[in-house]
């Protein structure tokens, strides 16, 4: 077996990392990326429903959904660097594509092929990281996963709201950064396969996704929790930042471009917090989001709008790497085929879901009218979240973690 502890030397342990790090770059970029474009693709294509807009962001998820169902599959099918390879080569030609077209209908079927594309790369993006690595090396490099996910937040979000300001269709043009993962990919992941059929000892071992859901439910029904919440964010707050302030279209980038920011802060430091905080960071999360969106809820001054951001950059910066840091020291090596598709499933089921649930819920709980209720909505999600969080995190678990960080 390739084995990082095997490798003859530091400098092909970091070209490994490298290459399993660049495809987590672009992972959030498959909903999110164009978010500060929003309000500029609702002028454009004004008179469409909202509802189906909102898919621009949302709809990648369904089929990352869909593909991650298959994935253990295809990780018995063809080897790593094919795998990641094909997804890749569909990201950049589906993501770009959007570019070329003018039609509501081929955009969106280019946005579903985007997400076939990234429930290829998700599993592998930390799925590897438990596979190659020791346990002891995982909190800080699924912190370091985290991390270069919002960096690739970061970078897109920026390049997105500066290109939509020459027009709408130019923010797309952000998913030709994927190109530079095709290429160190190319040259250093190596092509071996992650499951054997008919083999005991290998990854893929086909355990029954109810058993699977059962062993892991606490970290499945977090990220489901976490997803639901953060994309409240990039789906209404452009929407509502442009209709309710005199703030321009890069403005509301760059507040977007701080969320981020924050969020890949914490990444760097994650494995750390998970040192010192282990038992407090499952409780961070769901705090974060209820006084994130409580401020985005209180109007729509520039603190306000400040603070809210920054409380659920540290949310999403911290839920995310702690619940696949706890699901994969728990599943070892064989997380690559079988938590992390269903934590990716969950992950973007609830970002699928989150304009279906958050805003029928605003409109029932604060009215049609009220341009902050899917803020408002959020703060009560919030509280479901930190309800689960304090009935499925056991203590044991995350000394567990402390143990194995040793």
């Amino acid at each position: 077996m390739y084995s990082v502890k095997k490798m003859s030397n530091n400098k092909q342990n970091g070209k490994l990392s490298t290459a399993i790090l660049s495809i987590s770059l672009l992972t959030v970029m498959a909903g999110a990326a164009v978010a500060p474009a929003m309000g500029i693709i609702h002028d454009h294509f004004a008179g469409m429903p909202d509802m189906l807009l909102q898919f621009i962001i949302s709809l990648p998820a369904l089929f990352i959904i869909v593909t991650n169902l298959v994935f253990p599959w295809l990780c018995s099918c063809f080897k790593t660097r094919t795998l990641a390879l094909s997804g890749l080569v569909l990201y950049v030609v589906a993501g770009a594509g959007c570019f070329f077209v003018d039609n509501l209908t081929v955009l969106l079927v280019l946005r579903a092929l985007l997400g076939v594309s990234v429930g290829v790369m998700m599993p592998l993006s930390t799925g590897l990281l438990a596979y190659y690595y020791p346990p002891e090396r995982q909190a800080s490099l699924m912190g370091l996963s985290a991390a270069m996910n919002q960096m690739g937040g970061v970078v897109a979000t920026l390049l997105a709201g500066l290109l939509a300001n020459i027009g709408w269709n130019y923010a797309f043009l952000v998913y030709l950064l994927g190109l530079i993962a095709v290429v160190l990919v190319a040259l250093f992941l190596p092509n071996e396969r992650l499951g054997k059929p008919n083999d005991s000892k290998s990854l893929n071992s086909n355990p029954s996704t109810l058993s699977l859901l059962k062993k892991f439910h606490p970290s499945v029904g977090g990220m489901f929790l976490v997803m639901i919440l953060f994309f409240i964010y990039p789906t209404r707050f452009a929407f509502s930042a442009h209709a309710g302030t005199t703030l321009s279209n890069t403005a509301i980038t760059l507040i977007m471009v701080g969320l981020d920011l924050v969020a890949f802060l914490i990444g760097l430091v994650f494995g750390r917090m998970m040192q010192r905080f282990r038992y407090a960071m499952k409780y961070i999360p769901p705090v974060g989001f209820i006084v994130g969106y409580l401020f985005l809820s209180l109007g729509s001054s520039l603190p306000l709008l400040l603070l809210g951001s920054a409380f659920i950059g540290i949310a999403n910066g911290i839920g995310v790497p702690y619940l696949n840091t706890i699901a994969s020291m728990k599943a070892g090596k064989e997380a690559a085929s079988t938590v992390m598709p269903l934590l990716s499933i969950a992950l973007y089921l609830g970002q699928f879901l989150s304009p279906l649930l958050v805003t029928p819920l605003g409109n029932l709980c604060f009215g049609h009218a009220d341009l902050l209720s899917p803020f408002k909505a959020g703060v009560l999600i919030g509280f479901v979240y930190l309800i689960q969080a304090f009935l499925t995190r056991k203590k044991q678990v995350v000394e567990g973690v402390r143990q194995n960080s040793h």
